[in-house]
């Protein structure tokens, strides 16, 4: 199915993160990359996802969603920043996936749910960006998700530890590496209302 038939599908905008493998994607030492990812459309036959790293129609991949489990699927069509992938599971398990987002759309709409933690993480509206490294090159990236002390991006570069590095106009060092991706702390903590707009200012810039 192309992008624009599952457009016009019932479906559930919902944004639920996780991850994904390419089955083409190895690193260094000949494992399988790890990449994050996050939903955008979905329905209990195929999901939109946007990710930092884009297959190929037609392409295996394996992906990972907390709240929804582990899928095996083929990409069915592309776009400029995800992909849209065809699910493959059994009748029963399209039944629960069905149940789960029609709760999962309803708690969307709940505005009694809110996160009041001062410091706490969260998604921002576009989910890309770059990465700025000291000798001027730049590298796409997938943002996880952001507080006012860093961000925990996913990208095909992979810097070691310790690296310093600029995310959009943030600037800070890599104090983590996890399976689909790193840590950044910021050498200077950011306003919450400020720090969104700071990490995707270079995409805007590298686009114009």
């Amino acid at each position: 199915m192309s992008v624009a038939e599952f457009l016009r599908q019932r479906a559930v905008e919902v944004t639920v993160s996780g991850s994904y493998s390419l089955h083409r994607w190895y690193d260094c030492e000949g494992k399988l990359r790890t990449f994050a990812c996050r939903t955008k459309r979905v329905s209990p036959f195929r999901m939109i996802v946007d990710v930092p790293v884009v297959g190929k129609v037609g392409e295996r991949v394996t992906s990972y969603f907390e709240d929804f489990g582990e899928f095996e699927c083929t990409i069915s069509g592309t776009l400029k920043s995800g992909f849209l992938m065809e699910l493959e599971m059994t009748r029963t398990r399209r039944a629960w996936m069905s149940e789960k987002l029609t709760w999962l759309e309803r708690k969307q709409k709940d505005a009694s749910i809110a996160e009041h933690r001062r410091d706490a993480r969260f998604v921002p509206q576009t989910p890309h960006t770059f990465l700025t490294l000291a000798d001027g090159r730049s590298h796409p990236c997938f943002i996880i998700d952001v507080s006012t002390a860093g961000v925990a991006v996913s990208a095909e570069y992979d810097p070691p530890v310790g690296t310093p590095l600029a995310v959009g106009a943030c600037v800070g060092r890599v104090i983590r590496k996890f399976d689909n991706g790193f840590a950044v702390k910021f050498a200077e903590k950011q306003q919450r209302d400020d720090v969104a707009r700071l990490i995707v200012r270079s995409a805007a810039l590298q686009s114009a």
